[in-house]
């Protein structure tokens, strides 16, 4: 028997669907059926078909409130949307090129945000490295050796992306200028060698403060970062909350993301907390769990006050 809706002001990625349901209508009645109004168009593995959209908008009621850019695009490692901040100058105009046509896609679906993901620091020795400190940490969990080794080479980390650092504020400066209308967020990666860690997102919201640019909080990419020593959920969240356009919505544990919300470690009392109220609030579960999960994650949000 299928379990009832559950009315709620949350919104729902479509990456949670995975390949289940391939048209955006579908996905579309299957979210009001869970009892959402509000739908974020996620990355997927197979990107939804878009006919029916504005019927099925007409006919429910729902409201479009992003899109992730790359959601049009199959995922993959270097996917176009991922290198805005690339050292290689071909690829970061393709990585221009592809989040233009994310923003001119909202604009043709009336949706007022796009959310942006930063890229690897491009060294291979530091990504090396990375993988070095990460099976580390996975094998034998943080200590203070592990600590004080990586205090310094999140320095270096910081000082070899200084270059793509400035190459994702031009990009973003030139895509934000030409679509003056949508609110661009950046969101943060998982990896130790991820280009935007907490000090770089401080440096890249600040230098284009004059734009419509905000900040895009993920509960499992950051709890997997503080697995790893970096900056804590509550380090993210006391530093941008007056820049924090939203958040994903996702438990994890043990190096997996996508869990449904009250099955990891992640602590929710502290995101409630911190969380503005204004904040966009986005369930986002990996697409291997189905509507019972979703569901039971919406009952765990309201359980908590959110």
């Amino acid at each position: 028997m299928t379990a009832p809706g559950i009315p709620n002001e949350y919104a729902l990625s479509s990456s949670c669907f995975g390949a289940r349901l391939p048209n955006i209508a579908d996905q579309v009645f299957a979210a009001v059926g869970m009892g959402f109004r509000r739908i974020e168009l996620g990355r997927s593995d197979a990107p939804p078909a878009m006919d029916g959209l504005e019927d099925a908008r007409a006919e429910t009621g729902i409201e479009l409130i992003g899109l992730v850019a790359g959601c049009r695009d199959v995922l993959g490692k270097d996917m176009p949307a991922t290198q805005l901040a690339s050292l290689d100058e071909d690829r970061r105009r393709r990585a221009i090129n592809s989040v233009r046509r994310h923003a001119r896609l909202a604009l043709e679906w009336k949706c007022p945000r796009l959310i942006v993901r930063g890229s690897q620091v491009e060294n291979a020795a530091l990504q090396a490295e990375a993988r070095l400190f990460e099976q580390e940490v996975q094998e034998r969990g943080l200590n203070s050796d592990l600590l004080d080794r990586l205090a310094p080479f999140v320095v270096r980390m910081q000082k070899a992306g200084q270059e793509q650092i400035q190459h994702l504020c031009r990009s973003l400066h030139e895509i934000m200028q030409a679509f003056p209308d949508i609110e661009f967020a950046l969101e943060p990666g998982r990896a130790l060698d991820d280009l935007l860690g907490i000090q770089a997102m401080g440096w890249v919201l600040d230098d284009l403060s004059r734009h419509k640019l905000g900040y895009w909080h993920d509960v499992g990419r950051i709890h997997q970062r503080e697995r790893l020593g970096l900056p804590t959920q509550s380090d993210w969240l006391d530093r941008f909350a007056t820049r924090l356009y939203g958040v994903h919505l996702q438990d994890a544990a043990d190096g997996e993301t996508g869990l449904p919300l009250g099955l990891g470690a992640v602590d929710f009392k502290l995101l409630r907390d911190a969380l503005p109220k204004t904040a966009e609030k986005v369930v986002d579960v990996h697409h291997r769990h189905g509507r019972a999960e979703i569901l039971a994650s919406v009952q765990f949000l309201l359980d908590r006050g959110f």
